[in-house]
């Protein structure tokens, strides 16, 4: 089955040589996104709930672009700057992804594009 590349207006123009989300074989692979707001091109400002407010905003996005809501995620990885901010990343993704919860890793990074304190990447299923 041959690859599909979906993007959205609604979510950040990829800032480097990658596509928003790419779809092969069933599944919708969404790349990570940062916490920038797509009318500015900015990272927001605000702490860990805010930013990761954004981040889920962004994925709903471009799943949106496809057909897709949050029940389609089958599988995310959650990058954090600090292990400390877990417990209050993890109240704001509950709200998005919660209901059925998705398959999940989460790991502390060293550092994150334009000063970000979270991305998240996600994989959906049509």
């Amino acid at each position: 089955m041959p690859k599909k590349h979906y993007t959205s207006s609604r979510a950040p123009k990829p800032v480097g040589p990658y596509s928003q989300s790419v779809s092969a074989s069933g599944l919708l692979f969404v790349s990570g996104q940062i916490p920038i707001d797509p009318k500015t091109g900015m990272l927001i400002e605000g702490g860990i709930e805010e930013q990761t407010e954004q981040v889920l905003k962004n994925i709903l996005a471009i799943l949106s672009e496809v057909r897709m809501t949050a029940e389609n995620v089958v599988k995310t990885t959650v990058y954090l700057v600090d292990l400390a901010d877990f417990a209050r990343m993890n109240e704001v993704y509950a709200r998005h992804l919660g209901q059925e919860p998705p398959a999940r890793a989460t790991v502390q990074v060293a550092a994150l594009p334009a000063g970000a304190r979270i991305e998240i990447d996600a994989i959906a299923a049509f």
